[in-house]
């Protein structure tokens, strides 16, 4: 696979992974755990536009 690719498919899993952990901390009244999701799912993010933008670039 494409570097751009992998960014984006590891971009998306981590923005899932985040999004339960977040959930997960906010049901358990977790605030730490809710962080962390937060975190993962705000660094996911950031992940997927690297690949989108190593897509346009063409890498």
């Amino acid at each position: 696979m494409k570097p751009s690719t992998n960014d984006k498919a590891a971009g998306n899993l981590h923005e899932v992974k985040g999004a339960i952990k977040q959930t997960a901390g906010q049901i358990a009244g977790d605030a730490r755990l809710e962080a962390k999701g937060r975190t993962e799912k705000n660094a996911g993010k950031a992940q997927n536009f690297v690949g989108k933008v190593e897509k346009a670039v063409g890498e």
